[in-house]
């Protein structure tokens, strides 16, 4: 089984966001814990952090045939980028949107998202818990 892991816009700056809170969260960080969950389940993660929405499709669209999951934490893509909700549905993956809380958020909200179709699922909260249920809801397949 393969798990896309796909991060988009700013995530990368994780960090400074954490920078405020006592966890000093890094994206490395936040990686090493999906890797974890990962490890029990015989699961192959393919990993990319981007800002440019034509690698985060590429990615999407050469990894097709292999995947059984997608991993996304689309920041300011979730509130406009329909080109990539196009690819996710195109693709038919199972997908779950990951949404961080304040004091993590990148500005977009679980409501304020494009990122909806029978085959993703979202969720919101901090950065580590809520990647690993959303990684719980890729593995329980």
């Amino acid at each position: 089984m393969q798990i896309l892991i796909l991060q988009g816009p700013n995530i990368n700056l994780l960090g400074l966001k954490s920078s405020k809170t006592e966890e000093h969260l890094t994206l490395n960080k936040l990686n090493k814990e999906i890797r974890l969950i990962s490890k029990n389940h015989n699961v192959d993660l393919k990993f990319l952090q981007t800002h440019k929405s034509f690698q985060a499709i590429n990615f999407l669209q050469r990894n097709r045939n292999k995947a059984s999951g997608l991993l996304f934490t689309p920041s300011s893509w979730a509130r406009n980028n329909y080109t990539i909700l196009e690819t996710i549905n195109l693709i038919n993956v199972k997908t779950s949107v990951l949404y961080f809380a304040d004091p993590y958020s990148f500005g977009t909200t679980e409501e304020e998202s494009i990122l909806k179709g029978p085959d993703i699922k979202s969720f919101t909260g901090k950065p580590i818990s809520v990647s690993l249920k959303g990684m719980e809801h890729l593995l329980n397949q």
